[in-house]
């Protein structure tokens, strides 16, 4: 019997529907949606790189994060946009996405990615990464049918997913009435290979063992060894 008010098993990601090329102004365009969570992740390509990479021969990739204004039930004031949770996603968001780039491959290009989350019902900066992924993905693309640069800079996949526990139990890609009671609270970065990036781990109410923190990550890993399949089926397409 479920314990998950939307009936999903323990080890059961949301239903997430990926669409590729949503908006037509910037080369990578994504919608992802991971149960009502909905992000849209865009990917553009500058020609120059931040000062500090001016003739390195290398590349840089960045992103920033916002929830917009309707996203939740209760509104998100403009002014707080760029506070510090924010910042703190951003630069997650941007470490993920760079793990996987070989920046000199890239040349000395940028990749700015923006993830805007549209409705956010738990797991957004999880949900944007695995979408940002796509949109870079795009968006080098791109930038080699330009010329930008010669040689494809992905190194792998990336993806992320929220994990957590309650009353003893793993719980995968937690929505929001699940993040905000859950006694553990975890959000996993890997790559296509199975290699960690990121690991974020909170004791919400009660303290975890080793094996708590095992049994975490072997969860998450199933669900983003998922993901990072939808992603292989999007990008073929």
């Amino acid at each position: 019997m479920s314990i998950r008010s939307d009936g999903r098993s323990g080890d059961e990601l949301r239903k997430v529907n990926i669409s590729r090329g949503y908006t037509e102004m910037t080369p990578g365009s994504v919608l992802i949606e991971m149960g009502r969570t909905r992000v849209l992740c865009t990917a553009g390509i500058d020609p120059s790189v931040p000062r500090w990479l001016k003739d390195t021969g290398k590349g840089w990739v960045t992103s920033e994060y916002s929830m917009l204004p309707g996203s939740s039930v209760e509104r998100i004031s403009r002014s707080s946009i760029n506070g510090g949770r924010t910042k703190e996603i951003q630069r997650l968001i941007g470490r993920s996405l760079r793990a996987v780039v070989d920046l000199e491959k890239l040349g000395e290009i940028s990749v700015r990615v923006d993830c805007d989350v549209l409705q956010a019902d738990g797991g957004t900066r999880t949900a944007s990464i695995t979408g940002a992924w796509i949109a870079l993905h795009d968006a080098l693309a791109a930038a080699r049918e330009q010329g930008l640069c010669e040689a494809d800079p992905l190194l792998d996949h990336c993806a992320a997913v929220s994990v957590g526990v309650r009353d003893g139990r793993v719980l995968l890609d937690l929505d929001y009435p699940e993040d905000i009671s859950v006694d553990v609270d975890f959000n996993v970065v890997m790559t296509g290979s199975g290699r960690l990036i990121e690991v974020q781990g909170t004791a919400e109410h009660a303290p975890f063992t080793r094996d708590d923190l095992n049994g975490l990550v072997d969860a998450a890993a199933a669900g983003i060894g998922q993901l990072i399949d939808l992603q292989r089926k999007a990008v073929a397409g």
